[in-house]
């Protein structure tokens, strides 16, 4: 990969930055030209550093979803798989409720933009993260067989969007998580 110019390095900064603050108000439908404008480039500038809507939303969540994948990781070890996978869901659903766009670029195939070429990498590295968690519950039969990554992220999502503009979107997110795991009745 060859290395980038300085100012090139500086502009990915500074849309970075201006993409970020975008997307915490305006959510993942974020205006690419308004975030050119405030960053002080072109909109061709900001196309060449991020090809794609979906590519600008993977960069913008980058840090926190690898914190959240690292939990992933070491979560897989604990003793009791229930606990481990609902622990991982509520902070992921805790963060994408406080993070507005973050729903659309976990959604597996979330219709971004016609760039159907760019893959979904904020997807895949949950999907990464995961797996082995939903996959060690699936076999302490803790969850339903045949449960998928996809199903759970696209849960997720639901109730993100669902809440996004509810008074407290995170509290909101957090009991509807607790509905969607409890079941929608009693146990007899």
């Amino acid at each position: 990969m060859p290395v980038q110019r300085a100012d090139a390095r500086r502009n990915y900064a500074r849309i970075l930055a201006v993409a970020e603050a975008e997307v915490a108000e305006h959510g993942a439908d974020a205006s690419l030209e308004q975030i050119a404008r405030v960053a002080g480039v072109g909109s061709a500038t900001v196309r060449r550093h991020f090809p794609s809507r979906r590519a600008l939303l993977d960069a913008v969540f980058h840090e926190r979803l690898d914190a959240l994948c690292v939990r992933a990781h070491e979560l897989s070890g604990s003793p009791d798989a229930r606990a481990a996978l609902l622990e991982w869901l509520t902070a992921v659903t805790a963060y994408a409720a406080s993070a507005r766009g973050l729903a659309v670029a976990l959604t597996p195939d979330a219709p971004i933009s016609a760039d159907a070429a760019h893959l979904n990498a904020c997807a895949a590295k949950f999907t990464e993260a995961l797996d082995p968690l939903l996959r060690r519950a699936e076999r302490d039969g803790a969850v339903a067989p045949g449960l998928t990554v996809a199903d759970l992220l696209t849960l997720i999502a639901g109730i993100v969007w669902a809440t996004e503009h509810h008074q407290d979107p995170a509290a909101e997110a957090h009991r509807l998580l607790g509905l969607t795991v409890a079941g929608l009745s009693p146990k007899s």
